[in-house]
């Protein structure tokens, strides 16, 4: 059931002020990195993480999803941002597509969320774990060219995810391999159980220590071999005052309202940002250690007040997202506060200190993210989920595969389109209940209990059964717990009645008990066609 409970923005205020310090820290570069791949001001992803976290944070019902920019929006936001010809028409874009959730939220689309299989939404997830340490690889090595927040195989330096770990080997950096390597000892101390029952360690969080750590080493090693360069740092914006902070946002162009490229846009913004969303959802939920439950209509429609709103000011268009969110999840929050808050915390830093915010080393936020993809693809999952049986294995590693050698969204395609697969071959096998071998005695009852679907698929099995029926049985085809018979197999069933009559065989027809209405003997095809 959804989560009704009264909230109260102070009573985990101690879990989730910390969270939400680690988020803002992880949110930043992630911010940047999606804005330059999708080929638009740096600072419109800085805008859509600040309306991510406060206003979709506001009005979300989940307590631990983080919403902003998302990486399998960039191909659509270059592509848009090319073809509509300025940044500011595109804005219009992401405004309509705003609406159009608004509209889906209010239709109760957020239903299709529920169609997708746990082995498929376990699969993103671990599937996104190896993504992040693989891409966050070249960043702690200090070769920093592909984007921050980049979950595709394909890269913009023409590199792929695999190819970069080779290439990067030309370009280490001494300085950024001893800041991750000395903040990857911070983080696994931090996980040990002795650290865990010292307060101050328990108020100090690990990845706090190891940014502040970064900060140091990345002064102490300035003017020195060890120096780090423009591109292995946070590089955000710096207004020199209010009025050039103000300047730093964009208006949409409203005067292209009638253009349909622009509606075709945000259209395209509107399923794609609500199917991530969605998505990011039931996987936030899963690693909900309270197992709470969002209620998705109203997640859409605080994305599309965050869509319309990030438009109106000249964010990126945002989404709910898994990253972020199982940070938010591992840094201990515990309630939507840690969302809000970092989004305030990212618009105060970004307008009163963004010089200190430039000083952070990559290689400290991947030695972070690091820590949270090993969480999000422990092996115990792969165990787990083997141990669940190949329907669920299966579906599993496509979806992990599909997205390391495609992106998220194909990824995640691929492991349904194998699920179905499944859930079909399934259904073919299992149509009904019944072992010839278990009526080897020729006065025995043969018995036929049909499931609740049954469809074209199971046709040759069921020929195949009624077939091998020897003359002179007596059968029962039980439909009590059917709900729906495919026309094909009530012909086949039509056919055998009609060889029973001549065969000695001894045919009951059960239909599906009604209101009103006992199971009795020797009903007609008839009556179990009109019930089926």
């Amino acid at each position: 059931m959804e989560n009704k409970l009264p909230f109260n923005p102070l009573s985990n205020i101690k879990s989730d002020a910390p969270a939400s310090i680690i988020v803002f820290l992880v949110a930043v570069p992630l911010c940047l990195g999606i804005a330059l791949a999708s080929g638009a001001p740096l600072f419109s992803g800085i805008i859509a993480g600040i309306v991510g976290g406060i206003v979709v944070g506001a009005l979300s019902g989940s307590q631990l999803g983080v919403s902003g920019p998302a990486a399998g929006l960039a191909v659509i936001v270059l592509t848009a941002i090319d073809q509509l010809g300025a940044f500011e028409i595109f804005l219009l874009a992401v405004v309509i597509g705003g609406v159009f959730q608004l509209i889906l939220g209010f239709l109760q689309a957020g239903i299709i969320g529920y169609y997708f299989p746990s082995s498929v939404i376990n699969g993103m997830l671990s599937g996104i774990g190896i993504i992040i340490v693989l891409k966050q690889i070249p960043h702690a090595f200090g070769y920093d060219k592909d984007n921050e927040g980049s979950l595709s195989l394909n890269q913009s330096d023409g590199q792929n995810t695999f190819s970069e770990l080779t290439n990067m080997l030309d370009y280490i950096s001494p300085g950024a391999v001893i800041i991750t390597a000395l903040s990857m000892g911070i983080l696994i101390l931090w996980e040990q159980g002795f650290m865990k029952k010292i307060k101050l360690f328990q108020l100090v969080q690990g990845p706090l220590v190891v940014v502040a750590l970064g900060i140091i080493l990345n002064l102490v090693f300035a003017n020195t071999s060890y120096a780090l360069k423009i591109n292995q740092i946070v590089s955000i914006p710096i207004a020199e005052s209010f009025s050039d902070f103000v300047n730093l946002f964009t208006f949409p162009d409203f005067s292209h309202i009638g253009n349909p490229q622009i509606w075709i846009t945000g259209i395209t913004i509107a399923v794609v940002a609500s199917l991530e969303t969605l998505l990011c959802l039931e996987a936030t939920d899963k690693l909900d250690p309270q197992k709470r439950v969002t209620p998705a209509n109203q997640e859409l429609k605080a994305q599309g007040v965050g869509n319309i709103a990030s438009g109106l000011i000249g964010g990126l268009p945002v989404t709910q997202v898994i990253v972020r969110s199982s940070v938010n999840i591992q840094s201990g929050g515990k309630t939507k506060v840690s969302a809000i808050l970092h989004g305030f915390i990212l618009l105060f830093c970004a307008m009163l200190i963004p010089a200190v915010l430039n000083l952070i080393p990559l290689a400290s936020l991947a030695a972070i993210l690091f820590m949270v993809g090993y969480k999000l693809a422990k092996p115990e999952k792969f165990k787990k989920m083997f141990n669940l049986g190949w329907s669920s294995f299966i579906p599993f590693m496509a979806t992990i595969l599909g997205i390391v050698f495609t992106d998220l969204l194909i990824g995640i395609g691929i492991g349904l389109a194998v699920a179905i697969v499944y859930l079909l071959y399934n259904n073919y096998k299992v149509p009904f209940q019944f072992e010839l071998e278990d009526h080897t005695d020729p006065n025995s009852e043969i018995k036929i209990e049909l499931s609740e679907e049954v469809t074209f698929l199971n046709k040759a099995n069921i020929q195949r059964a009624l077939a091998s029926i020897p003359n002179g049985s007596k059968v029962v085809i039980d439909a009590s717990k059917s709900i729906h018979i495919d026309p094909d197999v009530i012909e086949i069933i039509k056919k055998f009645e009609i060889h029973a009559k001549q065969s000695g065989i001894d045919l009951d027809i059960i239909e599906r008990k009604r209101k009103g209405m006992r199971h009795s003997p020797n009903k007609t095809l008839e009556d179990f066609v009109h019930v089926a």
